[in-house]
């Protein structure tokens, strides 16, 4: 049965990856196979790709500011190494990439991902990138109040897809389990 947030309605990610960018689907479908559960609790919604902006897309479809979670690439390099993660934090709050980020990764400067690099080794659009598929070697930072079920976000939050043109809406409980993610308290600056 859809759900529907704000004024979209969500319909089951498993039956719509056509919605999904290509890594994102096939990291949904692994994730649906290993746990039942996850098959009816990602959702996804189709947007007008212009407004895939978070700002815009809260106001154009009615949605709190506080569901939406904004997913950034960050590196550093450490003794010749580099290292990447991915930093997922509410909306209405960013990323610490000088303090938390740059700390979790355990080099001198964190900076943000150039953006064709950041398209080209994910396999995702820019302004959709989720942190479900991403390259394996990415570490995946979940800040704990995304993972927390928020009272004025019902627990849900809402994540890109890969994909400019829709968005992927769980349970911020459950995107704290997916493969790879690891929660990190104190991620988030207000």
């Amino acid at each position: 049965m859809p759900l529907t947030l704000g004024s979209l309605t969500w319909l089951r990610a498993v039956d719509r990856l056509d919605l999904l960018a290509g890594p994102t689907a096939a990291a949904v479908s692994a994730w649906a196979a290993a746990d039942p559960a996850v098959a009816d609790a990602v959702l996804v919604t189709e947007i007008d790709p212009e407004l895939a902006d978070t700002a815009a897309m809260t106001e154009a479809y009615a949605l709190p500011l506080v569901v939406s979670a904004n997913c950034v690439l960050v590196a550093g390099r450490r003794a010749g190494e580099e290292r990447v993660a991915a930093a997922v934090v509410r909306a209405t709050t960013r990323a610490d990439v000088n303090g938390a980020v740059k700390g979790l990764l355990d080099v001198r400067k964190a900076s943000f991902l150039p953006v064709d690099r950041a398209v080209e080794e994910s396999g995702m659009e820019y302004g959709g990138i989720t942190p479900l598929g991403l390259p394996s070697g990415y570490r995946v930072l979940l800040d704990a109040g995304v993972a927390a079920a928020d009272p004025d976000a019902g627990g849900t939050v809402v994540i890109g897809s890969g994909l400019r043109r829709s968005k992927i809406a769980l349970p911020g409980s459950l995107l704290a389990t997916a493969p790879g993610v690891e929660v990190v308290g104190g991620l988030a600056l207000a």
